[in-house]
């Protein structure tokens, strides 16, 4: 698949790609038996990036990004790109699809994360709803040093178990850094950064309700299941990423200013629709 929907937007690369051009993707990785990366952008990790060094690094290394926050989309949409809902992919909706492909079509899939427990019992759940998914796993507590023991001996497990794919699911940005020191060691065709995917799946977290995510409200579900956690990447970090987008809308021309407040006031309109009547 070329990259047609790939567009500059706060200073980082996306890749505005639905669940089935993901799938596509991973598919393409597998007939070519290439190693490709499909990492994901969200507010939190466009705050990373532009902090610490070693998140552009990993970026970089990636083959695609997808958008993983509805708020990215609307910023992207009041800059003029035509991204749409459905290319917003978070794993609380994609891990059910990917599954279902996995299984139809033989994949062999690894997921490194989630306290240990927590991935068998999810992948448990998995195997019950999609007979004949081969999925193997490995908790994400490890020593991250790259040749510590318990390192050298997750990857054997990978390398042994021979994925298609392979999900890291350590968080951000753990999981974008031990992906990218082990890289030239992982052998499988796609890796994944999939945050807390196995954590919903197994039930550890609650999963939002999918309207939220739809809506963009989905990160006040889990600030308020996690308040002590998550309060600083959702109540302090968009400020810093607003003046992101600020700056960008700065430097554009007066004419696209026009028409980004255009856009602006239109979907200000929309967003009154969604308010309780007094």
């Amino acid at each position: 698949m070329k990259k047609r929907f790939s567009y500059k937007l706060l200073g980082a690369q996306v890749d505005a790609l639905s669940i089935l051009d993901l799938n596509l993707l991973i598919e393409e990785s597998i007939a070519k038996n290439e190693k490709w990366i499909i990492a994901n952008h969200n507010l939190h990790s466009l705050y990373l990036f532009h902090n610490a060094p070693k998140m552009q690094s990993f970026y970089a290394k990636a083959q695609y990004t997808h958008i993983d926050s509805m708020p990215l989309v609307f910023f992207g949409k009041l800059l003029g790109f035509p991204m749409k809902r459905e290319q917003r992919v978070t794993y609380a909706d994609w891990i059910w699809p990917l599954m279902a492909e996995a299984a139809n079509k033989g994949w062999r899939v690894f997921y490194l994360g989630s306290k240990p427990g927590v991935a068998e019992q999810g992948a448990s759940i998995l195997r019950q709803r999609f007979p004949g998914l081969q999925i193997a796993c490995a908790h994400g507590y490890i020593d991250m040093d790259k040749d510590s023991l318990e390192n050298l001996a997750t990857l054997a497990a990978i390398n042994a178990y021979k994925p298609h794919v392979l999900m890291v699911g350590m968080g951000m940005p753990r999981q974008e850094y031990w992906i990218s020191e082990n890289l030239e060691h992982i052998h499988t065709n796609t890796i994944l950064t999939s945050g807390a995917c196995m954590d919903y799946v197994a039930g550890a977290i609650p999963t939002p309700p999918r309207w939220m995510g739809r809506v963009g409200l989905e990160w006040l579900y889990r600030l308020l299941c996690e308040p002590k956690r998550l309060w600083r990447r959702y109540l302090l970090e968009p400020w810093f990423v607003g003046t992101l987008f600020l700056r960008e809308i700065w430097s554009i021309s007066s004419q696209q200013k026009k028409i980004i407040s255009k856009r602006f006031n239109k979907f200000v309109a929309l967003s009154n629709l969604f308010k309780p009547y007094q």
